[in-house]
């Protein structure tokens, strides 16, 4: 049984066939899924707005023209893409490994029983949902230390290190006090109770997880 937090999902299907795409699109949609189908991935590429809704994608692999291996390669240089369930008729193994290395959920060959369909569309989502968390969660941080002085960025980094305030001060020529309320305005600002857990919000930004500040 569906959950209500999938039956809000949505979920793209790109498969040339007319009747596959017919049946594929029934099936998910019987069961509450919000499904938008498409002939060839040009004309999912181009539906932009509906597109960006979908979580998971079902993706034939042999396409007229832009190919569903190449699709994805798109999707990945967005960064921000569906899940991918792969499905084909004419499964090879080098595909299907290069796929999989590629982040997709799964690569099912034609005839597929329709449960190990809805499984791996399930576990799409799943992987989607929890994308979506980290992403929103990293967003959120970045703009929390986008809100930090320079000053008190400069603080933050030593306070990474593992330094205290005494030893920050030392380093900047400054106060013990004065990195005190650096430090507690750094805490306030990223939403921190603790040092461990202002490393833990901080670690999943670009900036500081790259070590490019």
């Amino acid at each position: 049984m569906m959950n209500k937090e999938m039956v809000k999902e949505c979920v793209g299907v790109v498969e040339d066939d007319a009747a596959v795409r017919g049946a594929l699109c029934l099936m998910l949609g019987e069961l509450g899924m919000e499904v938008h189908a498409y002939a060839s991935a040009r004309e999912f590429l181009e539906d932009t707005e509906r597109r960006s809704r979908c979580a998971c994608l079902v993706l034939d692999v042999r396409l007229p023209g832009f190919s569903g291996i190449e699709l994805h390669k798109e999707l990945l240089k967005q960064k921000q893409g569906p899940a991918i369930v792969f499905i084909t008729g004419h499964g090879d193994i080098p595909m299907a490994v290069e796929a999989m290395r590629n982040g997709a959920v799964d690569f099912l060959q034609k005839p597929f029983r329709e449960q190990t369909l809805l499984e791996s569309v399930q576990k799409a989502l799943t992987i989607g949902r929890q994308a979506r968390a980290t992403r929103s969660k990293t967003d959120a941080a970045e703009a929390r230390l986008a809100c930090l002085t320079p000053r008190e960025g400069e603080v933050l980094t030593k306070l990474l290190l593992g330094l205290r305030s005494k030893q920050v001060a030392s380093e900047m020529g400054l106060a013990t006090k004065t990195i005190d309320q650096h430090r507690a305005h750094i805490m306030r600002k990223m939403h921190a109770a603790t040092i461990v857990e202002l490393i833990s919000i901080v670690s999943t930004t670009k900036q500081y997880s790259q070590g490019s500040r």
